[in-house]
């Protein structure tokens, strides 16, 4: 979120009047400080399968929507073929065996002239699932979008406003389940109007953990979205339509409204008046994906937020997550007269309201100039918790993503405790079947015109709970084959210690520098060295070989006092000369690009090179935030280009880098414009040939 100041009279006479709260309050610039947490545990991805160019239609209007193949989950079908299905939003759906696509059955072409996938990222052929008795019935489910005025059908439901687009459930009956191609008939279930092209039915799906003979079984679960509208509405509050609930039917019953499916007896508003009786869970904006544990039976759902929070909550019958009243745990206030102030403190008694928070949850910290309405390129993509047995490090583990800049998180389930404080959320590192770090973008290929980072990621699994890595980038489907950790590799035994004598050391301004035989220490402040940006004073180790790969472990201190905000210190590393070097930034702040993160200089500006640069606002949570002594460590490895900083002594670090530009060097410690000290500084290694 981004930062603001309120002047202190518009604080004190702003009252937020609506349904949980009445109270004078500050509306809150950055809701959840803590960003996610550095991995040191990576997945390997192996290529899977690449699936074919589909195009719009009609043709795009969005950039956004240029993509490779528009591919939005695998699932494989509970018929133990070892067939997996990938729907894509243009209209196909594809069969894979042995990673082989082919077209199984074309959506567009059986709904077409009315088939509409050209405006609106979720527009389309949005999803598919299977009846857990397809082998024997045949039955399998599917949504795609029809624009309103090329049909003359009429929806079950609507919601205020012009009706702009449908949203379609069709059930399918193969004649022959076992078949490659499909063969067989089709028919309407539900169809629901939306007033606006996004947020309509993300995703339908039946319970994997059911078993056969309970209520739960063959009970098709619907997401749907509100329409994006819900942001000026109560739509998603309101029980007498679906538009911002989570449905639950029995596709087999015909006890609904339109006599086409069926009401389970034992859903929470089932007989209620002025109540839909599909209603499982409401309060959604754009319930995008989710999944049960198949361990526990317990749903977990991503939830992509309005303009600040991404969500993961854990769904119970009944359950009110809030939207619009709430933005995951914050009031959000739909009336605000500046659109930048929209989120809260929760009130006093906001027990009372019943509603259900997220189990885990980021924030969108955009850049400081946002205007507060624009897309600032951040949504949740709903994963999985992992119980395969081919990956014993990811047991336990919700693995989940960010669509858009193709991070892959994830939190522990025994975490994700409803009414308990948010999971911590930890970013996972890629590798691909070379074992060489990547990011998905790399992955992903190209983005699309105007949009070139976005990699448009989802998730999917098999039968026996491995996961797969979607990218609509490039239409390609990856799976998760194992584990590696980041710069895990040894650096060698060579050791230099008892450092802290001026004799091992060339300062770059000699008289800003004490050397008491234990501490080094930067007693001025350093001075710009001019042109390329860089660190203004260091000191550079002369005792001993240059390394390749290395180790720096030291205790540090800022001297600094702790209302400087851009307080900081250095470990230099792969030092060749003045304007040729990494270096490592550990700062108080990590809202700025030169701050708390892994730059290198190369005869030009530094550049920041860390992975957990958000290209808007944020980097790392800051390194060092008092005066006390941190243990450091950084970690270099520059046959890959790994590095890593520890700091106290922390398994994961909390930044990481990969670059091969200086594959050895000597090393330092300093500052910008600061003073500190360190003590205990020991490089240990491999020296450079």
């Amino acid at each position: 979120m981004r930062r603001f100041i309120l002047p202190i009279l518009l604080l004190l006479s702003t009252l937020v009047a609506f349904p949980g709260r009445a109270m004078a309050a500050e509306a809150i610039d950055d809701p959840i400080p803590n960003e996610p947490v550095m991995s040191r545990l990576g997945l390997v991805l192996d290529e899977y399968a690449q699936f074919p160019q589909s195009f719009t239609n009609p043709p795009l209007t969005d950039q956004r929507l240029n993509r490779i193949a528009r591919i939005n989950t695998i699932l494989e079908l509970p018929d133990g073929s070892g067939r997996r299905a990938v729907p894509d939003l243009n209209g196909n759906l594809y069969l894979v065996k042995n990673g082989v696509p082919h077209v199984y059955l074309d959506v567009a072409a059986t709904f077409a002239p009315q088939f509409f996938s050209g405006r609106g990222l979720g527009q389309g052929f949005g999803y598919v699932t299977f009846h857990p008795d397809f082998k024997k019935n045949g039955l399998f489910y599917t949504i795609h979008t029809e624009q309103a005025t090329l049909t003359t059908a009429v929806p079950d439901y609507e919601q205020s406003g012009t009706t702009l687009f449908h949203g379609v459930i069709n059930e399918w009956t193969a004649t022959n389940p076992a078949a490659d191609t499909f063969a067989g008939t089709h028919r309407e279930l539900l169809r629901i109007g939306f007033a606006g092209q996004i947020h309509g039915i993300q995703e339908i799906n039946f319970n994997p953990t059911a078993k056969r003979g309970t209520a739960e079984y063959g009970k098709l679960y619907l997401a749907v979205g509100d329409g994006g509208i819900g942001v000026r509405t109560t739509d998603p509050q309101n029980l007498a339509i679906p538009h911002g609930k989570l449905l639950r039917i029995d596709p087999r019953g015909t006890d609904s409204a339109n006599g086409k499916y069926g009401i389970p007896a034992d859903n929470p508003f089932a007989g209620q008046a002025g109540a839909l009786g599909e209603i499982w869970s409401y309060g959604y904006r754009d319930p995008h994906r989710f999944s049960w544990d198949p361990a526990t039976g317990r749903m977990y759902l991503g939830h992509i937020g309005e303009k600040t929070i991404e969500a993961i909550y854990e769904v119970r019958r009944g359950d009110n997550m809030g939207w619009s009243e709430r933005e995951g745990a914050f009031v959000f206030d739909r009336n605000a007269t500046n659109v930048c102030d929209r989120l809260y403190p929760l009130p006093e008694n906001d027990a009372e309201y019943g509603y259900v928070y997220p189990v885990a949850a980021y924030d969108h910290n955009p850049a400081p100039d946002w205007n507060c309405t624009s897309d600032v390129g951040v949504a949740v993509a709903g994963g999985f918790v992992y119980r395969g047995h081919a990956i014993p490090a990811l047991r336990g583990k919700y693995v989940f993503g960010d669509l858009v800049a193709g991070n892959v998180f994830y939190t522990e389930v025994s975490e994700m405790k409803r009414g308990g404080p948010p999971a911590t959320i930890h970013r996972l590192h890629l590798f691909n079947s070379a074992g060489e770090s990547v990011r998905m973008q790399q992955l992903s290929g190209p983005g699309a015109p105007g949009d070139p980072n976005r990699v448009d990621l989802r998730f999917g699994t098999d039968n026996r709970g491995e996961l797969y890595i979607l990218a609509k980038a490039n239409g390609k489907v990856w799976k998760v084959t194992g584990t590696k950790t980041f710069a895990a590799g040894p650096v060698g035994h060579h050791r230099v210690h008892g450092t802290a004598v001026a004799a091992n050391w060339a300062p770059v301004t000699p008289s800003k520098w004490q050397f008491t035989g234990r501490e080094l220490i930067l007693a001025e402040a350093g001075a710009d060295p001019g042109a390329p940006r860089r660190p203004f004073e260091y000191a550079v180790l002369t005792k001993g070989p240059a390394f390749s790969s290395v180790e720096v472990n030291a205790e540090v201190r800022l001297d600094t006092p702790v209302d400087v905000s851009n307080r900081d210190v250095i470990i230099v590393f792969g030092y060749q000369s003045p304007t040729q070097f990494y270096y490592a930034h550990l700062s108080s702040d990590n809202t700025i690009y030169p701050h708390n993160g892994i730059f290198k200089v190369n005869n030009a500006d530094r550049e920041r090179i860390d992975y957990q640069w958000n290209g808007r606002s944020r980097g790392a949570n800051p390194a060092i935030t008092d005066t006390a002594w941190h243990d450091v460590k950084v970690k270099h490895l520059p046959a890959s280009g790994q590095i890593a900083v520890y700091v106290d002594g922390g398994k994961d670090p909390i930044m990481t880098a990969v670059d091969k530009t200086f594959a050895s060097g000597r090393v330092g410690f300093g500052s910008f414009d600061n003073i500190g000290r360190a003590r205990d500084f020991t490089v240990t290694g491999t020296p450079a040939p």
